[in-house]
């Protein structure tokens, strides 16, 4: 039985996302059906469906009184609106139903666990947010809360935990056919640490131990863990929060990080092998996976980043956005990623223009649009001297545009959304070092109205970010500082 404050929830989603028109909205990017979205929850395969939840609020275009939004999809590509799956109606959620995932049990209902927040007013006389780990179980649509929640609170924490940072369950299951649920955790040096907890009915929790410990070597505290295998690899993935940045792998605020190695059966704690960042662009945050039933370990990722938020002006209808569904493998010891195979389907209108010449300013007649799917090959020309930048702009016209730029000298890719349209002084530039495949780089590049998101030589490293720019700016041209060879094909997306 819902309660009235999911009743409400339900009622002004449907209202509000009648006002917003579909060409308003991303083509094949999901969106919150209205308001806010923040981070994917209970990313799963269910009856026949992908389920995506998310972190949602109906009632603004800003972040407050996370709900659970809920959306479906048969080829993650399109995606359906159902109600919202969670209010925050509970004591112990009343200020919040944070971030959680989502299993199919064994008698083929659906599980969802989830944060809950409670706002307490400390000795000092700061409130603090109490975290605690919630259940709720449903038919896929409809969920029921536990009643003997919290599952998981302060008692069951090991020494250190704080109860004000444990959260974002992600519940795997193991091959004996027990569950295990990790937990992004803050231990006593302040920094961040992965908790797994152990069950055999998703209901009744036993802390087992440590997956990984920070240490205080990435940023500070560690969200929204997922681990699973890939390619004879354990991987596990979080995104830690005031990270410092180290060259060009690790940038300043909240980041992601990819760390990759074997799990010790003994102390189930993973050895770690190679840490790197799941993405370097500019908006990648809090990713969950699915194991698709053809095999595949596919990621989305919330499209936003935290430091950024003003990017989207205060009178618009919805604000957040999912990042392309990524297939992940492991290659030469780190995660790659493309952009998952199904896209490739809805291909038309292709141009492909062989070895052009691009020296200072070159706009291909036919080069254009903002919902496309373009892959770039950079060289050396032989016969001139090395070329000191190439540069692609897009969502472009004499107002506006977004530009990818390429130094070959310091090896760096860098990703500017300052012309966007951005009416705020947010970050709206950033750079990644990316290294040449026998003299050339290759850029895939996916626009869908209000992002773009370039994938490197093939998947090695891929840079995502959020644009606002009026949709009739979709001008493309290249630029370069010298003189270089290009191989271009360009298809738009018809979906």
């Amino acid at each position: 039985m819902s309660s009235q404050t999911l009743r409400e929830a339900r009622k002004m989603e449907e209202i509000m996302g009648k006002q917003i028109r579909d060409e308003e909205r991303p083509l094949f990017h999901l969106t919150p059906r209205a308001g806010w979205m923040n981070d994917p929850n209970g990313f799963c395969y269910h009856g026949g469906q992908y389920h995506m939840f998310y972190q949602y609020n109906p009632y603004s275009s800003h972040w407050d009184s996370m709900h659970w939004g809920h959306a479906v999809s048969s080829d993650l590509i399109h995606w359906e609106y159902l109600p919202a799956a969670l209010a925050p109606d509970e004591i112990y959620d009343s200020n919040g139903c944070f971030s959680g995932s989502a299993v199919t049990l064994d008698d083929g209902r659906m599980l969802l666990m989830y944060t809950g927040v409670l706002n307490e007013r400390g000795k000092d006389g700061w409130t603090v947010e109490v975290q605690t780990q919630n259940i709720a179980v449903g038919d896929g649509v409809d969920f029921e809360k536990y009643e003997n929640n919290p599952v998981l609170d302060e008692k069951d924490l090991p020494e250190g935990a704080s109860r004000n940072d444990f959260r974002d369950p992600k519940i795997i299951r193991r091959e004996d056919g027990t569950w295990a649920a990790l937990m992004g955790s803050r231990p006593a040096d302040g920094s961040g640490q992965i908790l797994v907890y152990t069950s055999t009915d998703c209901l009744h929790w036993t802390y087992e131990g440590k997956l990984a410990e920070n240490h205080n070597r990435f940023g500070k505290m560690w969200e929204c863990p997922d681990f699973f295998k890939l390619d004879g690899k354990d991987v596990l993935l979080t995104s830690p929060q005031d990270m410092l940045p180290e060259g060009f792998e690790y940038h300043n605020g909240n980041g992601t990080l990819c760390l990759i190695g074997t799990l010790d059966e003994k102390t189930k704690s993973l050895i770690e092998e190679h840490d790197q960042a799941i993405d370097y662009g500019i908006d990648f945050y809090a990713p969950q996976t699915v194991l698709t039933p053809d095999g595949r370990r596919v990621m989305i990722g919330w499209m936003q980043n935290w430091d950024a938020l003003p990017i989207r002006e205060p009178h618009e209808k919805w604000a957040g956005q999912m990042s392309v569904p990524r297939e992940l493998s492991i290659r030469e010891g780190r995660l790659w990623q493309v952009p998952i195979r199904e896209l490739e389907a809805y291909r038309t209108s292709p141009v492909s223009l062989k070895n052009i010449p691009v020296s200072g300013k070159v706009q291909p007649e036919g080069l254009r649009g903002r919902v496309l799917d373009m892959e770039l090959t950079i060289r050396r020309d032989e016969d001139a001297e090395p070329f000191d930048r190439f540069s692609l702009w897009f969502a472009m016209n004499d107002t506006f545009h977004t530009s990818i730029s390429y130094r070959p000298r310091e090896h760096t890719l860098k990703i500017d959304r300052k012309f966007s349209g951005s009416r705020r002084a947010i970050i709206h530039q950033r750079r990644a070092l990316v290294e040449e495949k026998n003299g050339e780089l290759n850029l895939r590049i996916i626009l869908d109205r209000f992002s773009v998101e370039i994938f490197i030589n093939g998947g090695e490293q891929v840079m995502s970010a959020s644009l606002y720019t009026p949709l009739e700016a979709d001008g493309i041209c290249l630029r370069c500082d010298g003189s270089c060879r290009v191989d271009l094909n360009k298809w738009d997306l018809s979906i």
